[in-house]
């Protein structure tokens, strides 16, 4: 007989399953109150975790306490970023040169105003102090790479909200204006934040964008919607050549936008783009989510997704192959499905193109400030008891990552010059926000941003796991310079996790901005350089070094590698099937859905 266990009535409070449970997962009184506890401080401090701050600056205080070399160094260049100021005053008093250049980047003190005395005493004595504290808070032995991360950010957060071009009085830019306007700047920047205001308690989008209505002004592209799942619309669209590429393409945008940026107004729309290339372009359109969708999973936007937009396009343009092209989350999706598909022998592929697409996720940029057990225990305590994860919580942190670009200055534009800038279609399209399903959003930074599965081979989908490294077929990826989202680096990594034949773009612009770049923008430039299947891994910096630079847009050269790789241009095919019928006109019911 096997020997007797014994019981405690404390085992069921400490069973490994109740260990791993996340809060989404609640199913005890105990576990609810700690979801409830957890929902109302993410909700005190915009999801961001006040433990994780405190670890980090613990770690990095500690440690620096303990190494007086580190604080030695310190004091010295105090002493000594002090006494150049000092030495260097007598120059600025009499418009000479500063003593420090701003950042290559920083675009704060540009205007000739803040080169005159006082204040370029007042923005040298803040370079100094953001150099210093950049010392500070890196190269401290003992420091963890994540906590030393944190704590620069939050310095720099700090500092931004101190600088002196935030303040009318120490902004020379802004005294001039006042004067010369007799302050009438100040009265119109009142104006405008109580116009902000109003509309953000009524939930309303941002002046301006009532200019930018989708299916009138944006998204006007031709099309009809022929398939509709839960979680998506499948639009097709109209063919403006007599003929067509046979090979159809579908795009498939990520659920934290809107797709319409992809068919913004008509110079800027890459479907269009498509289209009047000779392309057979089909689209998906994903559903807004609410709270009855929270139990929505990746393996739900895979099936009722990807899979079903396909099976769409089989029966509706038979016996061809796709070509697919994944943006952002989209292309991650996108990924997955063609991996699943390599492992079990589906062809229905012809190519992959990954536009901002991140597959492995050991280095997602500062993004991965706020992916951790502890900020993610935040988030998943807050969508379980809404649902879903609010547009408001991801724009907060996409605020805080470009604080200046998109917080402080507009703050000082509107509201201290008082200057209203025009709204644009990519403005509008950004105002126009989505939610993230509970179940999914918890699975992707858990699964994929966390603990990495996709790149280490351990994702599953349908019960077994895939590898990129099964993707044969030859894939187009594209990363973009100044993305803060998938940092091009990143996005690179394609190279060593697939065998297959890559040709990597690397384009100027942001993760928004460098896609939506068509032909004829300006100061547009790209990279590009394809290597062979089977060929060795170039590092990204050996790539950007052999790589020359093309001016233009990527957009070109994307469409001819997807001529070369289709077959001869026949007759397009008809909207739709019969057992796919059009169902509306395009852009669908689900793009406008609030």
């Amino acid at each position: 007989m096997p020997p007797a266990v014994a019981t405690s009535p404390l085992l069921p409070l400490i069973s490994p399953a109740a260990q791993v449970l996340t809060p989404l997962q609640a199913d005890s009184a105990t576990q609810r109150l700690d979801q409830h506890v957890h929902a109302t401080i993410a909700q005190l401090t915009n999801s961001l975790s006040p433990l994780t701050l405190a670890m980090a600056m613990i770690d990095w205080a500690g440690h620096l306490a303990v190494s007086p070399g580190k604080q030695l160094e310190l004091l010295k260049l105090a002493a000594t970023e002090a006494a150049a100021l000092q030495a260097a005053q007598l120059s600025m008093l009499n418009e000479g040169p500063d003593f420090v250049a701003p950042w290559s980047t920083d675009r704060r003190f540009k205007e000739e105003a803040w080169h005159r005395w006082p204040f370029n005493v007042m923005q040298q004595s803040f370079l100094l102090t953001e150099r210093w504290w950049k010392a500070a808070t890196h190269g401290i032995w003992g420091v963890s790479a994540h906590h030393e991360r944190i704590v620069s950010f939050a310095a720099r957060q700090i500092l931004d909200l101190l600088s002196p071009g935030n303040s009318p009085l120490t902004n020379p830019v802004v005294l001039e204006h006042t004067i010369r306007e007799g302050g009438q700047n100040l009265w119109r920047g009142m104006a405008h934040l109580q116009e902000d205001l109003q509309r953000a308690m009524n939930n309303e989008p941002p002046a301006g964008s009532e200019d930018y209505v989708v299916g009138r002004d944006v998204a006007i592209t031709p099309g009809k919607v022929v398939a509709r799942t839960r979680l998506m619309e499948l639009i097709q669209y109209s063919p403006t050549t007599a003929k067509v590429h046979p090979e159809p393409i579908l795009i498939v945008p990520a659920w934290i936008m809107k797709y319409y940026i992809l068919d913004l107004s008509p110079h800027n729309s890459l479907i269009k783009f498509l289209v009047d290339q000779g392309h057979t372009v089909f689209c998906i359109s994903w559903r807004n989510p609410d709270e009855e969708d929270r139990d929505q999973g990746m393996d739900d936007y895979l099936e009722n997704g990807f899979f079903a937009a396909l099976q769409a396009i089989n029966d509706i343009v038979p016996k061809r192959r796709v070509h697919a092209t994944g943006y952002c989350l989209g292309g991650t999706l996108l990924a997955i499905a063609a991996a699943a598909m390599a492992r079990d022998g589906d062809e229905r592929l012809a190519s992959v193109t990954l536009l901002a697409a991140q597959t492995d996720f050991t280095e997602p940029g500062e993004l991965a400030l706020f992916i951790d057990d502890s900020q993610i225990s935040l988030l998943e305590a807050q969508m379980a008891e809404k649902g879903y994860l609010s547009a408001g919580q991801m724009a907060g942190a996409f605020q805080l990552l470009r604080s200046y670009d998109l917080l402080w200055s507009r703050m000082v534009s509107q509201y201290l010059l008082g200057e209203r800038g025009a709204m644009n279609d990519l403005m509008a399209w950004n105002a126009d926000t989505t939610r993230m399903p509970a179940r999914m959003h918890s699975q992707y930074l858990r699964q994929l941003f966390l603990n990495d599965d996709l790149s280490e081979g351990r994702y599953q989908v349908g019960g077994r796991p895939v590898s990129l490294g099964d993707i044969t077929i030859p894939v187009f990826a594209v990363g973009t310079e100044s993305d803060h989202v998938a940092p091009w680096r990143s996005v690179h990594k394609i190279h060593y996790l697939s065998p297959a034949e890559v040709t990597f773009v690397l384009t100027s612009g942001g993760h928004n901005a460098g896609i939506v770049s068509e032909p004829g923008h300006p100061r547009r430039h790209y990279r590009l350089h394809t290597r062979p299947a089977g060929e060795v891994y170039v590092a990204p910096e050996q790539w950007l070094e052999e790589t020359p630079t093309r001016e233009g847009s990527w957009w070109t050269a994307w469409q001819e590698w997807l001529a070369a790789r289709s077959a001869a241009p026949a007759a397009p095919a008809k909207t739709g099937s019969k057992r796919y019928p059009p169902l509306e006109d395009a852009p669908g019911s689900y793009v406008l859905l609030k």
